[in-house]
């Protein structure tokens, strides 16, 4: 028997869409090819590597296991909602600054993983922030300038 196809709203960033998905549509699958919202990476597809990070109801969990269709009645907050235009968010503006990135494929997870840590504790240390990240897989930079610029953004959300 073929999977027949709910139709849904998702609110996303701040707007409402009415999408069709099946029921075992991960949210970022939905994310990146209905929605064309490719912020957000496909790295593993195993809930390992953190490239899928985004925020429900503010919480960052794995898109690639989420089912959409438990998205229903929540707010979705993709990497594309962070910034308005050219102004950055303080912990993106510090990673280009800090050089916390090279490829780029691991950070918009770790900006969806490391915001919330960074407002609930602005003066986060150097080892809660590697602890709140651990989840994220980087393969480029050793992680020592993404802990610097997330320290440096921390510091600036103080002010």
């Amino acid at each position: 028997m073929k999977d027949s196809m709910i139709r849904m709203n998702l609110r996303i960033n701040g707007y409402s869409r009415t999408i069709l998905i099946h029921p075992h549509d991960t949210l970022l699958d939905t994310l990146r090819q209905q929605l064309f919202l490719t912020g957000t990476k496909k790295g593993c597809d195993q809930a390992s590597c953190g490239s899928c990070t985004v925020w429900i109801d503010d919480v960052p969990v794995l898109s690639c296991i989420t089912p959409t269709a438990r998205c229903r009645g929540k707010n979705v907050e993709t990497i594309e909602g962070i910034s308005s235009g050219e102004n950055l968010h303080p912990v993106q503006k510090n990673l280009v600054k800090k050089g916390g990135l090279q490829c780029g494929f691991c950070t918009p997870g770790i900006v969806m993983t490391a915001i919330p840590l960074l407002k609930e504790k602005p003066g986060a240390s150097r080892e809660d922030i590697k602890e709140e990240i651990s989840g994220n897989l980087c393969r480029c930079t050793g992680y020592k300038k993404i802990v610097d610029a997330l320290e440096s953004a921390g510091e600036e959300m103080q002010k």
